[in-house]
């Protein structure tokens, strides 16, 4: 296929967490918000003169220091992103904005700020207790800790306008780039793609790291110039598969699958578009913030939600989205020392090899998979299985 106009340039806005776009929005006024995980609204960091932007080390090597204040037993990304910190990698942001979403990054976050690794006159820490259950309760907690962890303290610092004229106009910019985001995902559902996993995983994740307002225009750009693309007559693909599991922000990952044969043609993991770039819907009666929690309540699919609706949600929502996008098989991957996707994991393929009968791969693996010879091997070994079950062998 004719390569994207615009491929290189999102590739480029990966290789730093300080980008282009970020200086560009920080140089015209605007404050850059961190944020490190789902769990904390992204769209309340989008008002009038801030923007988010999601922690991630790119060209990662080793983690000696984070390894010394954590330990060797904590996931690769926790130490990744204290190690980063630690190097100066995060000067940039005015503020960090963290959820208890795990205990990994529970001590990263404060090893940060213990450290004083980020010394910028005027920054500050916010820690938000999260719901681990989807009811009621949970609702009004996580609308509380949103109000007063997140919207109170940008209107205090910042002199965000938190009003809900104001969440409504951060909403409706939100929904503006989800949309894009969808109708340039739903090409992977064709018999014969017009985009490759790779291209739309490089694009997802530029929408959680730089500023959305900036982005727009090339995505725009992105999605008229695949109208008109035309896919190669003849695939290079072999099967396709729904990649599935924990954090996910190492484009080498979804390259590596693809280059042994397998297209992947659905992204259910963290730093992907399901479901991280649904549109939040809103109707005129009830308080904003609240439908806005309600939005990333229910429709989160992170398996530190213990409720059994939830426990059993997740994996019914896999079988749907691998049906829609038209899967052969799924990979399971979870990031070495991850516990809540360490029980997901196992759970999630026994589920989908018996009770939807979908070939399944399992793999931990690295923050940075870089060229693994043994995870190649395993998915070109998994691409073969899924073909000879295509051709009804056993």
């Amino acid at each position: 296929m004719k390569d994207l106009k615009h491929l290189i340039y999102f590739e480029s806005l990966l290789e730093e967490a300080n980008n282009e776009l970020i200086q560009k929005a920080q140089a015209e006024g605007k404050k850059c918000i961190g944020n490190i995980c789902y769990q904390t609204p992204e769209v309340l960091m989008e008002l009038d003169g801030v923007f988010s932007s999601r922690l991630r080390a790119p060209r990662t090597g080793g983690f000696e220091m984070a390894t010394y204040y954590l330990t060797s037993f904590l996931c690769e990304y926790s130490r990744a992103i204290l190690e980063r910190a630690l190097e100066g990698g995060f000067n940039h942001l005015d503020c960090l904005l963290v959820p208890d979403g795990c205990t990994m990054i529970n001590r990263c976050v404060e090893n940060m700020e213990l450290l004083n690794t980020i010394d910028k006159e005027g920054f500050f820490y916010k820690y938000l207790e999260v719901p681990m259950k989807c009811d009621d309760n949970a609702l009004n907690l996580l609308t509380s800790e949103s109000r007063s962890k997140i919207l109170e303290p940008l209107h205090e610092n910042f002199g965000c306008d938190i009003s809900d004229d104001a969440l409504r106009r951060a909403v409706e910019r939100y929904n503006k780039l989800c949309r894009l985001i969808n109708e340039i995902g739903d090409f992977r559902k064709e018999e014969n793609p017009r985009i490759t996993g790779y291209e739309f995983h490089v694009i997802c994740m530029c929408t959680y790291v730089c500023p959305k307002d900036l982005l727009i225009p090339y995505l725009e750009e992105t999605l008229e110039e695949l109208k008109t693309r035309e896919p190669d007559e003849k695939p290079p693909y072999r099967v396709r598969v729904a990649l599935v599991g924990s954090e996910v922000d190492d484009i080498d990952l979804v390259k590596l699958i693809e280059d042994a044969g397998a297209l992947v043609v659905a992204d259910r993991f963290c730093y992907g578009s399901l479901p991280g770039r649904k549109e939040i819907e809103l109707n005129d009666e009830e308080d904003v913030l609240r439908q806005i929690c309600r939005h990333y309540m229910v429709n989160s699919q992170c398996p530190r939600q213990m409720n059994l609706e939830k426990v059993h949600g997740r994996k019914e929502y896999i079988a749907e989205v691998a049906k829609e996008y038209g899967a052969d098989g799924i990979i399971f991957e979870q990031m070495k020392f991850c516990d809540p996707w360490a029980y997901e994991r196992a759970t999630g393929a026994f589920d989908m090899r018996e009770k939807y009968n979908y070939p399944v791969l399992t793999i931990d693996r690295p923050y940075a998979v870089g060229i693994s010879g043994q995870l190649r091997t395993r998915v070109q070994a998994f691409v073969e299985s899924v073909e000879i079950k295509k051709l009804g062998g056993k």
